[in-house]
């Protein structure tokens, strides 16, 4: 006996769904729903944010962007926290003030939860390297550290990982450079 397929939901689905305050992803067809962040996650991004437009400032070569969304193809749209895009790949990809394509850098900061750590460590990972993200970061508040992966061959490969007092360098970005606990401080 052959077993049932699971209807796909598409992009024009996506659409459809409420504006809640919840964020609502599409990976290969399965929606995920997400609440909002907890503070730790929002402190995090906060502090990364800034040190990449900090840099950028000094080396205006593109622009960082806070959850924004991203369209890929008909079944796979997500909103990751953090990404950085080259003026000129933005030139590129940007269409209607929206990303229908990879941009260079995306950052998942983890939720707590199995399940949350599955999917940015495997299942967002396979699509943005199939979609020719070029690095990923990957920032595990818990833990404290943050995972570089980049592009070998459209599969988004671990390079190094990050804790306590180690330098985070860029391929896409030129010369950023910070200390983990930076990203990490957790300012009251």
């Amino acid at each position: 006996m052959a077993t049932p397929l699971k209807p796909s939901l598409t992009v024009a689905d996506l659409e459809l769904m409420p504006d809640d305050g919840n964020r609502y992803e599409l990976l290969e067809g399965e929606l995920v729903v997400s609440r909002a962040p907890r503070l730790t996650h929002q402190r995090i991004s906060g502090n990364i944010f800034a040190l990449l437009h900090q840099h950028l400032s000094r080396h205006p070569i593109g622009e960082v962007f806070a959850t924004p969304g991203i369209v890929f193809d008909q079944i796979s749209s997500v909103i990751p926290d953090l990404v950085f895009v080259s003026y000129e790949r933005q030139a590129e990809i940007v269409v209607d003030d929206r990303f229908i394509a990879a941009p260079e850098l995306v950052i998942e900061i983890l939720s707590p939860g199995e399940e949350n750590a599955y999917r940015d460590r495997v299942t967002k990972r396979q699509i943005y390297g199939r979609f020719g993200v070029s690095e990923y970061w990957i920032v595990d508040p818990e833990r404290q550290a943050l995972e570089v992966y980049a592009i070998e061959e459209n599969v988004l490969e671990l390079q190094q990982t990050i804790t306590g007092n180690d330098e985070l360098t860029s391929l896409v970005l030129p010369d950023f450079v910070c200390q983990s606990d930076a990203i990490f401080n957790a300012q009251t």
